[in-house]
């Protein structure tokens, strides 16, 4: 078997650890240093697929709309949102570390069809959060793959996001009928109560990190029904 290259490694702001991207052949793979280990796999990626599948299913016809993408990754969740919208919408994809972003310009690009060549998509680099609460209405779709989901393990200030404050936000910044999506690696009942409570109309997905095997992910599907 062929050993793991190293292509590449970055800092996750206020002492979060570090990542480093590796490449084994035509596998690439980033992971956090210390024991969390493997953050994702390019082998492995349907779960991230199926966020932006659920996310924005209701787009196909929606002419001009916006979405934001947290969390660049491997970009398989910004490439299946290219595909969900019409050929006149605007995605947005954040991340806190430019590092990422430029991997996705560089090798690990090929693994989504690179993405962010796409004229529909614009780059934040910094806090998703810094778009949701200055928005107001303007979302169709806001998509998050962030850390492990409610439950963050690599970077604590992520969990804004799914805080009550946070969530608000996030419902404040879509359009009537938008849809949040959230990724996470297992079911948080507590979460399920602050999308309630901030007004979404909640459904919970259970999805496979490949199709119809591997380990169980779940995703948040929460809807603006006002």
């Amino acid at each position: 078997m062929k050993p793991w290259i190293e292509l590449g490694t970055a800092q996750i702001p206020n002492n979060g650890g570090t990542l480093k991207l590796r490449q084994r052949d035509q596998e690439f793979s980033i992971s956090l240093s210390g024991p969390r280990g493997e953050l994702m796999n390019s082998r492995r990626f349907n779960s991230e697929q199926q966020l932006s599948v659920l996310g924005c299913a209701h787009l196909k016809n929606q002419q001009n709309a916006r979405v934001v993408v947290g969390g660049m990754g491997m970009g398989y969740t910004l490439a299946s949102a290219l595909e969900a919208v019409p050929s006149n919408a605007e995605v947005i994809v954040a991340d806190l570390i430019p590092e990422v972003v430029e991997w996705n310009r560089g090798p690990l690009g090929e693994c989504a069809g690179r993405p962010l060549d796409d004229s529909r998509v614009s780059v934040h680099i910094g806090d998703v959060g810094d778009l949701l609460v200055k928005g107001n209405g303007d979302y169709n779709a806001v998509l998050l793959d962030v850390d492990n989901g409610p439950e963050g393990l690599t970077h604590s200030d992520n969990n804004w996001l799914y805080s009550v404050e946070g969530t608000s936000s996030i419902y404040n910044s879509l359009a009537p009928g938008g849809v949040l999506a959230v990724w996470s690696a297992g079911p948080d009942t507590m979460y399920v109560g602050r999308l309630k409570k901030a007004g979404f109309q909640v459904e919970v997905k259970t999805v496979r990190e490949r199709p119809g095997r591997g380990a169980r992910h779940t995703i948040f599907l929460g809807k603006k029904t006002g």
